[in-house]
């Protein structure tokens, strides 16, 4: 997350914050990330941008989700209240355990305790139980406040019950879970949303108030807080190490040699009917050797050998509901080392216990052994299947769950939290399936639905998930780029997906998306309409277009559902001519297809081009651009032409030509009204200062030095703004007691900003305008000529507006970029796309300011790098084959970051003897590829190739021909270079220093390349409601009222947690936040609590 140094203003200048600052960002809409800078516009201009402009569209626009930022403000009280319902105290009565007291919420759910029963020491090797009251079993499922006689002081009673197989699974599972709580190999190989967290190590234990360490007794030892050597100015050591401090945790008190499932498993018919679900084999530290019967009742010790089944229960048997009781029987070691972990283990923060809603992988990684692991092995195989681990047997219908979640619902805020909570979950679980499915489709695991096409063309279905490939497999795209095209189309879609799911209309329904890259390929992962497979596409579209524009139709109800859209997205409803010269009328772009699935639902999909076109990046003859754009070089042709702006940009766009919109109509209304106090002649509206013609090239950007009479005119024109908004909801009324002058006023300026009503403020813009083989009736041409310039007018002011706003925040600190994904958010908050890079880049180097921008520039000079490392790196590996990834990987990162002249590629020793069997199964697995050109490539080749993609690509002539000269040259460092070019491509290597200047050897070694991950694009689902609550408490912040927006951020925390649980960057940034004004408001335990959570976020989310 870009790091916002003005979040919280010093007490004293809070209430006073800078008035250009105030008035330039402009806030998002409901799909976008909040900003954490103080960079908001006044209230009365926040409820006035593009989405909720006239009072008589609110109601509109909250039923389209789409709702205002002072939506926490004006209904929530009441509601915030109902969740903040007092806990209340129960006893807890285990087994073999002391009673003891447990605090409990009335919205809780039974399961949540039992959750809690699972984690506590004395409790956690319990799995199959339930929990009673006065003798009544309690539902897993049910809140706490609905349990009649559940209150202060009541008994619950945890009663063991008999196993089923699932949970006797389920058990194993989960003692296999607590036996590697303290191991972070699951962390290090990105398993099951484990993450790396260094909380412990950092603080060294628990700290004391005086900032001291708690030692054995009551001796206390202070802390040596000198910051190492490395970190210091003028250092130029680069240690990877410290990255990673080793806890001495992790290497933990072992409990059990082995711990496996038996050989003899599944139990025979006959002993079925004893009983028996299942069969353990497990070695204890004393070496003894033990068959473990898992039954209806418990586990028992059986007479069997690993070479003889006798499955009666040996003398004496041990019988114990839970595993970990028996083991504690039969194995001194296992007792006393399990009770010591249990210990250690929670201890440990609560947050670095928790796991992660999406997978976070580690570039780096420490070399582990491998162990033996019964949970893991059956998960290799069970995951392969397309198996849910608690639904066995079975697999999702993630469709139905996608859709059925968003179907719930959402009239007050409990319910609102619940759906949102439910969309959450649903998100995360999908995109992890579909991350594993599409790992095992491009390493030849899942079978395609189209065996006999070429590889490129196969497609595959694997866990109720449909998957395809980033290819143009028939010419689909052959008129945009062809494979470029089809490689950026899905990101586009998941975009469109993504800004779909944030306007949340009822009725319309997007497809679960998730976009893969892995070894060098691109997976789109998408749930499946009901009863798509059964029919033709062309049988199913019944809105939009299947060729491109070539045949088109369109639906009543699409049309219905869409409009309630085109107001936040700013689309524009137009007509297109089909094949017949019928008009035919949309509300998105030709190739949004609308299906209707068996299911009775309106689906939508192929939303890739949800945005209107980038005229920068897409010469049309005939066409010129603004002179800003042509200074710098454009238009240019790419190398695709779904070349799109962003929403970010579009919704900028809109919200500077209505805050001049506003200065023009309040002008012109100020000069009317002085002319009539001067004279009664009527006003020449032919006169105004401002025409429509000059606006869009000569308007103010906010935050401009003007003269100050210049400036006083617009305080005055400022003051007139209340009079405008009363004007056009007037107008908008259709109210006839308007005067013809002031109706004049506010059509003349909808003409000058490109509004598309004369009568009020609506800017929005036709997505297929300059589409290949799209057509346009006649009657709308005037229209069309007047969304040209509409988009002409757009990439100028990304050019001239958004570029060189973006490198203003970073001289004067609104923004802080840290590496090239902090860059890359900073650029995407701004509505800046990454192919700008090289632009924003020459920018930095002509600005007055460039010394203080040196940290920038090179970010920038890396990014533009590793990036065209990247493109490059993506074809190098689709033609390895799986055997000879690490030696590939090896030499490409010697041919890009060693200093050794010539590197050595090493072929697999069986790379000949295999050549023959993989040309004939050449079509069945994408790595089994016969190309091993990659061996041949040298530095000097991969680095002529870097420096002309820099140009092709972003337009940015490198001054380098070698990894040494760029560092010279530019001032890099090679290890941020590889910190950059592994996290882009997935790559994790060994956890070792480096010796990158060594002249005499290649760097890396096969040994070096540890793993190869996926890169996940995905939708996040927001939390809406936290993040109205969120904006608000900022606004409050800049407003100078700091308990106030103290109170509504902690609100929004709260809700947070209530929607993603206690790990996201969205809690991350509320506790940053609070922290800092509670050390503002002197509140230091506040503060203290605050970055103690706010630390375990950052070590196990990022």
């Amino acid at each position: 997350m870009v790091i916002k140094a003005d979040e919280v203003a010093p007490a004293g200048a809070a209430a006073a914050a800078d008035e250009d600052q105030q008035q330039k960002g402009s806030p998002g809409p409901a799909g976008k990330e909040p900003e954490l800078s103080a960079e908001q516009p006044p209230p009365s201009i926040t409820l006035m941008n593009g989405d909720g402009l006239h009072e008589n569209h609110n109601e509109e626009t909250r039923q389209n989700g789409h709702e205002e930022t002072d939506h926490a403000d004006d209904g929530n009280d009441q509601e915030v209240i109902v969740i903040q319902d007092t806990g209340f105290t129960v006893k807890v009565h285990a087994p073999a355990v002391e009673p003891f007291p447990l605090q409990v919420s009335p919205q809780e759910m039974v399961q949540e305790i039992h959750q809690v029963l699972m984690d506590r020491e004395d409790t956690c090797h319990r799995t199959c139980f339930s929990l009673q009251l006065d003798g009544n079993v309690l539902d897993n499922f049910a809140e706490l406040k609905t349990i009649e006689g559940l209150q202060e002081g009541s008994v619950l009673k945890v009663v063991e019950e008999p196993y089923t197989v699932r949970e006797a699974r389920i058990h194993v599972r989960h003692i296999r879970d607590l036996l590697k709580s303290l191991d972070p190999s699951d962390a290090f190989n990105g398993v099951d949303c484990n993450s790396l967290s260094f909380l412990t190590v950092f603080t060294e234990g628990d700290l004391g108030d005086s900032g001291k360490r708690k030692k054995k007794g009551a001796e206390l030892e202070q802390i040596d807080c000198t910051p190492p050597e490395h970190i210091l100015p003028g250092s130029k050591e680069r240690p990877l190490c410290p990255l990673q401090p080793q806890n001495r945790d992790w290497k933990p008190l072992q409990c059990l040699k082995v711990l496996t499932m038996s050989g003899w498993n599944p139990p025979p018919g006959n002993r079925k009917m004893h009983g028996d679900l299942m069969y353990l084999y497990v070695i204890t530290m004393e070496d003894r050797h033990v068959s473990i019967t898992a039954s209806t009742r418990g586990f028992y010790l059986n007479q069997s050998t690993a070479y003889n089944f006798s499955p009666k229960p040996a003398n004496p048997s041990f019988l114990s509901h839970s595993l970990v009781e028996l083991l504690n029987q039969i194995s001194p070691a296992f007792k006393r080392n399990f009770a010591s972990l249990q210990k250690k283990r929670v201890q440990r923060h609560p947050l670095e216990r928790i796991s992660t809603p999406f997978q976070v992988y580690s570039w780096t990684a420490p070399l582990a052994e491998h162990a033996m692991d019964c949970v893991r092995a059956e998960d290799a195989y069970t995951s392969r299947l397309g198996y849910e681990e608690h639904i066995p047997g079975q697999t999702r219908d993630w469709n139905e769950e996608l859709q059925t979640t968003r179907e719930l619902p959402r009239k007050n805020l409990p319910e609102r939290l619940l759906r949102e909570r439910a969309i959450f979950k649903v998100h995360s679980d999908f995109t992890a399936a579909a991350t594993r499915g599409a790992m095992a489709v491009i390493d030849g695991n899942v079978m395609a639905i189209n065996p006999s096409e070429e590889t490129k063309m196969q497609m595959f279905i694997w866990n109720n998930i449909f998957f395809s490939l980033g290819f143009d497999v028939r010419d689909h795209y052959k008129d945009f780029g062809g494979d470029v095209a089809a490689y950026v189309a899905p990101t586009n879609d998941l975009n469109g997906v993504r800004t779909y799911n944030a306007v949340d209309v009822e009725g319309l329904y997007t497809l679960g998306t998730v976009v893969v890259d892995y070894r060098g390929y691109r997976v789109t992962a998408q749930s499946i309409i009901p009863g798509i497979l059964e029919r033709e596409q062309e049988q199913s579209v019944i809105y939009g277009s299947i060729d491109f524009g070539k045949t088109v139709v369109s639906h009543p109800k699409y049309l219905e559902l869409l409009e309630k859209t085109s107001r936040p997205l700013k689309i524009q409803k137009h007509a297109v001519l089909n094949d017949k010269g019928e008009e035919v009328e949309l509300c998105s772009s030709v190739e949004c297809k609308g299906i209707i699935g068996n299911d009775g639902r309106h689906y939508i999909l192929d939303l890739l081009r949800t945005f209107p076109p980038d005229l920068n990046f897409l010469p049309v003859d005939g066409e010129e651009m603004p002179e800003e754009c042509q200074k710098m070089g454009f238009p240019k042709q790419h190398r695709h032409k779904l070349c799109c702006l962003r929403q970010e940009l579009v919704d900028a766009f809109v919200e500077h030509r209505y805050l001049m919109f506003m200065k023009l109509a309040a002008l012109q209304l100020m000069q009317q009204k002085a002319i009539k106090q001067e004279t009664p002649s009527p006003l020449e509206n032919g006169g105004s200062p401002t025409s429509s013609s000059s606006f869009p090239e000569n308007g103010v950007e906010d935050g401009e030095e003007k003269p100050p009479s210049e400036d006083s005119k617009m305080e005055d024109s400022v003051a007139g703004l209340d009079q405008v908004k009363e004007l056009t909801e007037t107008i908008a009324s259709d109210d006839g007691a308007v005067d013809p002058k002031s109706r004049e006023v506010i059509q003349n300026a909808c003409k000058a900003v490109g509004s598309i009503s004369n009568t009020s403020f609506d800017i929005r813009f036709n997505p297929d305008i300059f589409s290949p083989g799209v057509r346009f009736p006649e009657s709308s041409k005037e229209q069309i000529q007047d969304q040209k310039r509409l988009l002409k007018d757009a990439a100028a002011f990304l050019v001239s507006y958004q570029i060189p706003g973006l490198v203003k925040d970073c001289l004067d600190h609104t923004m802080l970029p840290m590496d090239g994904a902090t860059l890359a958010e900073a650029m995407h908050q701004r509505g800046i796309n990454m192919r700008y890079l090289g632009r924003v880049v020459e920018f930095i180097t002509k600005t007055p300011g460039r010394a203080q921008l040196d940290h920038i520039y090179k970010i920038g000079i890396t990014e533009l790098i590793t990036r065209s490392a990247k493109h490059i790196f993506k074809t190098y590996l689709q033609g390895v084959e799986l055997s000879g990834l690490s030696a590939a990987i090896s030499h490409f990162l010697n041919c890009f970051l060693s200093s050794f002249p010539n590197p050595v590629a090493h072929l697999p020793a069986d790379e000949l003897v295999s050549k023959k069997k993989n040309k004939r199964r050449k079509n069945r697995n994408l790595g089994a590829a016969d190309n091993t050109a990659w061996a041949t490539m040298s530095p000097q080749e991969l680095w002529k190739n870097i420096c002309s993609e820099a140009k092709s690509y972003f337009d940015f002539s490198l001054e380098c021909e070698s990894v040494d000269q760029a560092v010279e040259v530019y001032s890099l460092q090679k290890v941020t270079l590889l910190r950059e070019i592994s996290l882009k491509t997935g790559i994790q290597i060994l956890l070792k220093e480096y010796n990158f200047d060594n002249r005499h050897k290649p760097t890396f070694t096969e040994e070096d390349i540890l793993n190869i991950f996926p890169v996940v694009k995905h939708v996040n689902p927001k939390a809406s409601d936290a993040f109205h609550f969120f904006q608000s408490g900022q606004a409050k912040v800049q407003q100078g009222f700091l308990k106030e927006g103290c109170e509504l951020i902690s609100e929004a925390l709260n809700l947070f947690n209530n929607v993603y649980g206690a790990m996201h960057m969205e809690i991350c940034a509320c506790l940053r936040l609070l922290s800092r004004l509670n050390y503002i408001m002197g509140d230091y335990s506040e503060v203290r609590a605050a970055l103690t959570s706010r630390c375990s976020q950052i070590f196990c989310v990022t």
